[in-house]
């Protein structure tokens, strides 16, 4: 299904999936957000350090059941499997050129 994703999010799908943490850390905008169910993570050393133990740190798999496109945003849902938690998510990347300016996190 990451075929059918748009750019930059499929290569950082792929990034996650295979626990690639330099691919991860390229996916970003220097200034990004990540907001995981409420807990608001700013700039690239707060998102590594959250990354670290509940994203890429916990070993996760992202098996995709949907991709909604919209201009300048693209939301994934899909069945996430991790040491750190489990259940359908949804993910809205919103993206500045190239990379994800922000990354929402939500229950799928």
């Amino acid at each position: 299904m990451t075929n059918s994703i748009p750019e930059p999010v499929s290569s950082f799908i792929d990034a996650v999936n295979n626990h690639r943490e330099t691919a991860f850390d390229e996916a970003f905008t220097a200034g990004a957000v990540v907001d995981d169910w409420g807990k608001v993570l700013t700039g690239l050393d707060q998102i590594n350090d959250w990354s670290a133990t509940e994203f890429i740190g916990s070993s996760p798999t992202l098996t995709i059941t949907s991709v909604a496109v919209e201009e300048g945003s693209v939301t994934v849902v899909g069945d996430w499997r991790s040491s750190h938690a489990n259940g359908p998510s949804s993910f809205r990347f919103d993206l500045d050129g190239d990379r994800i300016a922000a990354m929402v996190i939500r229950a799928g």
